[in-house]
């Protein structure tokens, strides 16, 4: 699987930024990304803190790891 260019830190300081007010095409030239790539970070990690998102990487690796056993 790709690896993101991002990491969870980023991406949620990005989200916090559209917060605060700048508009998602000024985020997404900003940031050199797309716009579908700020909506799916908004479903995934919308309301979440930074220890939250570790969290969720967290377990999605150990289902991914009991998966392949």
């Amino acid at each position: 699987m790709k690896r993101s260019r991002f990491t969870e830190e980023q991406i949620i300081k990005i989200l916090h930024e559209h917060e605060a007010g700048l508009k998602v095409p000024d985020l997404c030239r900003k940031h050199g990304m797309s716009d579908a790539t700020f909506y799916k970070w908004k479903t995934r990690y919308g309301g979440l803190e930074v220890s939250e998102a570790k969290k969720l990487r967290a377990l999605e690796d150990e289902n991914t790891r009991l998966k392949r056993l």
